[in-house]
């Protein structure tokens, strides 16, 4: 959520950050700030208010001391009637305060100022590529022939147990996503991120905090009787650790990594891309979330963008880096570098991780500050990563290391999986 300052700031710079966002709704800036003007009025009104109030309440105390009942009744006549004043006017402050939050969610972050402008992915930049592309033997097949071929996950039992998009994995398909769990987490680890295990659902407020409501409400599967989500990603718990924390600034920053499933209802999808592991309603994936000083996280950015190319050198596949444009953007992020790997087979880039630095847009909304050496409390920059998405790592695996009698595995993964071959 962006702060209401910023818009009082310089409205017009802000309409034309949103405008590289290709946001349609401009006049909410105005109608925040009016909002914003009658909020600021209406509590002025009351403070006087009931500082007269106060003032005349202690002059009844007064005038009774001296014995003088008609002064005081008529002061109490008063009183009665500024408290009157004053619940009025704080049924209208609430009501006011209710009508500007409403219009800030509506709000998405501002990009950063290296964000281009454009509509689609069609429009994102690449900024880097890394990797050798496998030339493929002929007769090479996709993932979803592999996986059928060498009996590694059971989509049809899978629909039968839940549904479309919920796979069961078996024998050395569920070792491979045990192995890269592991292998994700233990270099996390060794970065300096502290694991954790979240809760896999959580409340309204925690899904509010880091943006997911009310902005993805229709893609989240709700628990509707106890008001619980099912989590889209480890770092809606793991970033709420701090909802509602005032950190000193010795312990920033802070570093994250949680492996976890993840449910995502894809409303809307259907027919994009759905073969096989490309698209599913439960996925698993390791996340890096860092909450940092302002000055910092920028700098934290690179070096998250950079952890995150090493596991995937680490993991031999080829892959690019792509800063996404405006109107690819998610609703929380000032800036995302997406990363891609090739998929051989299907001659096409899969996105396995999206690297973003949020500023203080969730932090705000979270309440998650510190205090600075003078004492001073401000909001932190939160930052999050994916570290990454197993889904189409597997399928990218799959499809770039087969050969005529198997599938290789890269070295990174032999001690976790215990094999140099899948099968």
């Amino acid at each position: 959520m962006l702060q209401v300052q910023v818009l009082r700031n310089n409205p017009a710079w802000v309409k034309e950050r949103l405008a590289i966002r290709n946001f349609k709704q401009p006049e909410l800036v105005d109608e925040i700030i009016a909002l914003d003007d009658l909020r600021r009025k209406t509590q002025a009104h009351f403070d006087a208010v009931q500082a007269q109030a106060n003032t005349a309440a202690k002059e009844i105390g007064k005038f009774m001391a001296q014995g003088n009942k008609e002064a005081a009744e008529t002061l109490k006549f008063q009183v009665s009637g500024l408290k009157l004043e004053t619940t009025t006017l704080s049924n209208a402050l609430t009501e006011t305060e209710k009508q500007l939050q409403e219009k800030l969610v509506q709000l998405p972050n501002l990009p950063a100022a290296i964000v281009p402008a454009g509509h689609s992915a069609d429009d994102n930049v690449i900024v880097k590529t890394g990797g050798n592309t496998p030339q493929l033997f002929t007769g090479a097949k996709p993932h979803w022939d592999l996986i059928k071929q060498y009996n590694l996950i059971d989509f049809e039992t899978g629909a039968k147990i839940t549904g479309s998009g919920f796979p069961l994995y078996k024998g050395k398909g569920a070792k491979l996503q045990r192995a890269l769990v592991q292998f994700f987490l233990d270099e996390n680890t060794q970065a300096g991120y502290t694991e954790y295990i979240p809760p896999f659902m959580v409340n309204e407020a925690s899904a509010y905090g880091t943006g997911q409501l009310p902005d993805k409400e229709g893609q989240m599967y709700h628990a509707t009787e106890d008001n619980f989500y099912l989590i889209p990603t480890a770092e809606v718990p793991v970033t709420n650790i701090y909802r509602d924390v005032i950190l000193k600034e010795e312990e920033l920053p802070i570093k994250m990594t949680a492996y976890s499933p993840c449910f995502r209802r894809e409303a809307g999808s259907f027919g994009k891309d759905v073969r096989g592991l490309n698209r599913l309603h439960q996925f698993e994936k390791v996340e890096i979330i860092q909450i940092v000083h302002p000055n910092e996280s920028y700098t934290t950015l690179d070096a998250m963008v950079n952890h995150v190319e090493g596991l995937l050198q680490q993991l031999e596949l080829p892959y690019r880096i792509v800063r996404l444009c405006g109107g690819d953007m998610g609703f929380t992020s000032a800036l995302t570098y997406d990363f891609e790997v090739y998929s051989a087979a299907q001659q096409r880039w899969l996105e396995v991780s999206s690297v973003s630095n949020f500023e203080s847009f969730q932090t705000n909304r979270l309440k998650c500050r510190f205090k600075d050496a003078s004492g001073k409390t401000q909001l932190a920059h939160s930052l999050n990563g994916s570290a990454l998405a197993l889904p189409r790592i597997v399928a990218a695996l799959l499809e770039n290391n087969q050969h005529e009698n198997g599938i290789r595995l890269p070295k990174a993964l032999h001690r976790y999986f215990g094999a140099e071959q899948l099968v």
